[in-house]
């Protein structure tokens, strides 16, 4: 139980650091770190849905 609730977590923040980052590069133009968080959040989210 605890594990599950920790991964949540993780996986959570990982979207939600994501979500920064990509307006930040985009504000920065830097298009292709934007598209890697992108990628990177789409990863998370894929992960969460799957606990």
């Amino acid at each position: 139980m605890w594990k599950k609730i920790a991964l949540n977590v993780f996986y959570n923040l990982g979207v939600i650091l994501s979500g920064y980052g990509v307006f930040w590069a985009f504000n920065n133009q830097k298009y292709l770190v934007v598209a890697l968080f992108v990628a990177t959040a789409g990863f998370f989210c894929i992960k969460s849905y799957s606990l």
